[in-house]
This record gives structure tokens, sequence and C-alpha cells, in this order.
């Protein structure tokens, strides 16, 4: 499997529900690490009852693994867990996908999703990259990631890239 290059590249202070500030560390994936499959497959697990299987569209660590792939984690400093994933993928030239947006149930709520969001971008855009676009569920369960994308400037367009019009799909797009 691809490994990309891990490396430290973010800290942030946030409040944490349960003590005081946390710092965290946004960096590229290992795919060496076994608690990135775990973390990976738990997100796929969380999505199975959500929508048919052929309703779902998050990538398997095998897909995130390509090359092409930027997959990001969001990791406590404090024990060295990973509490958010999330990666992009190209579209067209210019255009890349929001995938495997993912905060750990626990710490939901603390801003890890937001500022990897940012990051991430952030990332996009000093690659030249012009436009993001996301699928996420249309369902009671992604109304949080609806908000938070709504916040971050995505607006709803229609599917792009391979999807197609789909009940369980929301399709959401901002410029860089």
């Amino acid at each position: 499997m691809h490994r990309q290059p891990t490396h430290a590249i973010y800290h942030h202070e946030t409040s944490a529900r349960q003590s005081g500030p946390v710092s965290l560390r946004i960096e590229r994936a290992d795919f060496a690490d076994p608690r990135l499959e775990r973390f990976l497959q738990a997100h796929l697990e969380d999505l199975a009852p959500t929508a048919p299987a052929e309703s779902r569209h998050a990538l398997d660590m095998a897909a995130l693994a390509a090359p092409e792939v930027r997959l990001w984690v969001v990791r406590d400093t404090a024990d060295d867990d990973i509490v958010g994933t999330g990666a992009l993928a190209p579209v067209a030239a210019r255009h890349e996908e929001l995938k495997s947006m993912r905060t750990d149930p626990a710490r939901r709520g603390q801003g890890i999703a937001r500022n990897l969001l940012d990051y991430l971008i952030q990332d996009a855009k000093d690659r030249g990259i012009e436009r993001i676009s996301l699928e996420t569920g249309s369902m009671a369960f992604f109304a949080p990631a609806r908000a938070l994308y709504a916040r971050a400037g995505f607006t709803p367009c229609s599917p792009f890239g391979s999807y197609r019009d789909d009940p369980h799909s929301t399709y959401m797009s901002r410029s860089v």
C-alpha cells in the first residue's frame, strides 16, 4: 500500500468538553498505523445503516491510499490518538473532492472538523485548486456535517464527477 509522508504541520488549542485545552496536530496519514485502519473502518460502519450500499460513497483504506488522494489525520498530542480524518481527491483539473471527513464521536463538538476543514481548504488553495466539492448524506444523521460545510462556504450543487442524482445524497461545492 502507498504510504504518504507523516509530519506535524499544525497545532491547535481547543476546549475539550472533559477538561481544559488540548493540543491537536494535523498530519498526513500513516497507512502503516493500525489505528488508522480501525478509525476508517469505524467510519464505514457508522455509515452502513444510513443508506443502501449503492448510495454510500465513502472510500475504503485502499482507495484512500492511492497516490493522488491526500488523506490527513488529526491527532491529540496528549495520547497520539487519531480524533479526525479528512481527504482531498481529484475530480478534474483544479477541482478536488472532500472525502472521509470524520471526527471521533466522543470528540464531536470541539471544533476538530472545522479546524481540519479549514486546513484542507488552505492546502487546496496553496496547490492551485480552484474548487472543492463534496457528497454527503441527505438524512438527519448528516445534518451536522451539512451545517459545518455551509458555515465553511459550501453551497448546494448538482452531482459532479461520476455522481448521479440520488435521494440519499446532498452535493455541495465552493470556490477556493
